[in-house]
């Protein structure tokens, strides 16, 4: 009975040992947000669009001389587009960090702050990593926030987020870290923070805290348009913060460059080349007098190591590179002809590259067409749309704008993608201009159409033309 009595005790000592060490669950949030609150803006940015409209209710064909002759009758129009998003202060200057699709593409930035505002420029800007920094046009003096260290952030701890969701500038949520070490296949570098703490559109940019006040994390992505369904994705702060500080320091970033087009080693090719196991990054190319060329490797070798870092699949290898020093002598192990080999080779940089030249641009204004006879506003379905919203479509039109007149106005919401009309494919808008023009040839007044919602579900609208 004694021995009984002793195991009992030791259990209970043990398990109260176990749950001491664990945080306490927070009585309240009110005096973090109260602290952090100043530190965190709101942005809203206006951009130009341009819009053509056509007034025949016909297209001519490319190359036709009437198309020449009419052509003052295509009607450029320009218009103001305008968006929301989220930031806070890291130096009392006034210097904001958000997420550079907060702010790519802008004519005007305005930050606000509590109740006033203040125009920003762009400091420096990195679409690989979405991270942009502004700098306050004021001379006023700010409350800042930290950076704390997202390694150490695990999965469970408590997280809190303040952003402008949907215009709602001010906005505290709280959950836990869901995961580590996302890839969600949105940039090249993903490797994201998961949280379950409410996260929506206008959020964008704003910073993620721990409960000693320190930012872990920019809060970036969602899963869904229809508002949050705790699954939020925010880039770590330690990555962030690298970026953030070449930005500030030089404008622009400084990664390593290997100069290798990669992909993925399957099971079947690790079997075909007796690797013991899939794992590296297989080189499918090799960019002429890149690093890789000149140190000597290889289409169809398999990088196993870099730098000493395991390189454990193919996704892994882009954010070792970038973060290794430029100029630096690395030493690459390789799998060839079934033998493990060593290389040596000195980084270039990646934005010197003509590989980077090539792919970087500002991003492009969307071009946008208005359908006259629906009066709606429409533009093509990109690459970051489908990303974005995970979408399963890989083509179809954006709806932009919806006129009160339109036809369709009870039925159809901005951000809806349209994929058919009249049961013909949708992929670009000058498809659904074609369609539209078709039926009033025909004097059809009967249009079905198939949409992909703002809650991305496939539905038919059908509509009466006038």
């Amino acid at each position: 009975m004694q021995l009984f009595r002793n195991i009992i005790l030791v259990l209970v000592v043990l398990n109260f040992g176990l749950y001491s060490n664990a945080k306490a669950v927070p009585e309240s949030f009110a005096d973090l947000a109260e602290e952090l609150m100043p530190s965190v803006v709101n942005i809203s940015t206006t951009q130009t669009v341009r819009t053509s409209s056509n007034q025949f209710p016909f297209q001519f064909p490319p190359g036709s001389p009437f198309e020449e002759m009419f052509k003052d009758f295509q009607r450029p129009t320009e218009r103001k587009a305008s968006s929301l998003g989220s930031g806070f202060i890291i130096k009392d200057n006034g210097m904001v960090i958000t997420n550079n699709h907060v702010i790519a593409g802008a004519d005007d930035i305005v930050v606000k702050v509590d109740s006033k505002e203040y125009k920003a420029k762009v400091i420096g800007a990195d679409p690989y990593m979405d991270i942009a920094v502004l700098k306050m046009e004021t001379k006023d003096k700010f409350k800042t926030v930290k950076f704390g260290n997202s390694d150490q952030a695990r999965v469970g701890d408590w997280v809190v987020a303040i952003g402008n969701p949907f215009g709602l500038g001010g906005t505290v949520t709280s959950g836990i870290i869901s995961a580590r070490n996302r890839d969600i296949g949105m940039t090249r570098y993903d490797d994201f923070i998961q949280t379950d703490a409410s996260i929506n559109q206008g959020n964008s940019g704003g910073p993620l805290f721990n409960l000693n006040g320190e930012v872990v994390g920019i809060n970036t992505a969602i899963i869904g348009q229809s508002g949050s369904i705790g699954i939020g994705f925010a880039i770590p702060s330690n990555a962030a913060s690298k970026v953030i500080d070449q930005l500030v320091n030089y404008g622009e970033t400084r990664r390593g460059w290997l100069g290798v087009r990669i992909q993925e080693v399957t099971k079947e090719i690790a079997e075909a080349v007796e690797l013991k196991k899939p794992e590296g990054a297989l080189v499918a190319s090799v960019g002429e007098k890149s690093p890789a060329d000149k140190a000597g490797i290889k289409a169809g070798d398999i990088i196993l190591k870099f730098d000493g870092k395991k390189i454990k699949t193919m996704r892994t290898l882009p954010k070792v590179v970038a973060n290794t020093k430029v100029g630096k002598i690395v030493k690459i192990e390789i799998w060839r002809n079934k033998k493990l080999i060593s290389k040596n080779l000195k980084l270039g940089r990646l934005e010197s590259s003509e590989e980077f030249k090539e792919k970087k641009s500002i991003p492009k204004k969307k071009e946008e067409i208005e359908i006259e006879k629906l009066k709606i506003t429409i533009r093509d379905l990109t690459k970051d749309d489908i990303a974005s919203r995970n979408l399963k479509i890989k083509s179809g039109v954006v709806i932009t704008d919806i006129s009160n007149k339109s036809p369709l106005k009870d039925q159809l919401n901005i951000n809806d993608i349209i994929i058919e009309a009249k049961r013909k494919p949708i992929t670009k808008s000058s498809d659904l201009k074609i369609v539209i023009n078709d039926i009033i040839k025909k004097g059809d007044k009967n249009l079905l159409l198939s949409i992909i919602d703002i809650n991305n579900r496939r539905r038919y609208i059908g509509v009466k033309l006038d």
